[in-house]
């Protein structure tokens, strides 16, 4: 649903027939799949990052950018490879690139600069309410990237993303974040970065969120204790839902 808002938004200045059928198509999606019901598991409240970047997918030659924010469990002293246990999202970021950039790289490295942003004022919020953070991990498919801010690759006529990359290396080398490489098919923002086809959708959706009766069956089952934060007790699943799922327009 997101791609299809940022799509729909860059065309709304110049909208067209085709535009419009677009609007009616997202809005029979949105009355098809009314609720979106996130799952949250206990954790040790660390933050992890998925990160992913779309190159020249929107008007005017510009790139879309994503970022998949969730929480899970503390990963391991060599961070050389960080397996999270999913988790329901806490934030997806997702937004095009103001600045037309002149790679693939270069549009990858600007999500992973922007998320790492976003990222700051989340980890001190957490610190604060008593989950002290680790390098935050950040996932990218794009080995480019990866290499850039581990300082493995050469850089060469990339003085445009000069800044991005330095203030990475700069954030890697005080353990404040730390970017690895994992295959496209294992990260969790590829999916807000572009369009699919229906079937890949309602493939992805169930990776994402649940439906009422699975939730229904899970919190019958489950126990209390095991979870943390103010729950409702399961008894005002039905009369009050609100208070215990975190539901959004699909």
């Amino acid at each position: 649903m997101l791609v299809a808002l940022n799509t729909i938004a860059a065309s709304q200045a110049i909208a067209t027939s085709v535009v419009l059928a677009k609007c009616r198509r997202l809005l029979d999606y949105a009355t098809t799949y009314q609720n979106a019901i996130l799952r949250y598991h206990a954790s040790d409240m660390v933050l992890h990052i998925d990160s992913d970047a779309a190159y020249l997918v929107m008007p005017g030659t510009k790139s879309r950018i994503a970022g998949h924010f969730f929480l899970s469990n503390r990963p391991p002293m060599a961070l050389s490879k960080v397996t999270p246990l999913p988790n329901g999202a806490i934030l997806t970021k997702y937004r095009t690139l103001r600045h037309v950039v002149a790679s693939a790289a270069e549009a990858e490295t600007s999500g992973i600069f922007l998320n790492a942003q976003v990222a700051i004022p989340i980890r001190l919020a957490l610190k604060a309410l008593g989950h002290p953070q680790p390098s935050t991990p950040i996932k990218t498919d794009n080995s480019t990237s990866h290499h850039f801010v581990h300082t493995t690759m050469r850089k060469k006529r990339s003085k445009s993303s000069d800044i991005r990359l330095n203030w990475l290396r700069d954030r890697e080398t005080y353990s404040q974040f730390h970017v690895y490489w994992e295959k496209g098919t294992e990260n969790g923002a590829d999916y807000f970065t572009k369009h699919h086809s229906p079937q890949y959708h309602q493939k992805m959706r169930p990776k994402y969120v649940h439906s009422l009766n699975i939730i229904k069956d899970i919190v019958s089952a489950a126990v209390t204790d095991h979870v943390r934060g103010c729950v409702y007790p399961i008894s005002q699943l039905d009369t009050d839902r609100s208070h215990v799922f975190a539901s959004a327009r699909a």
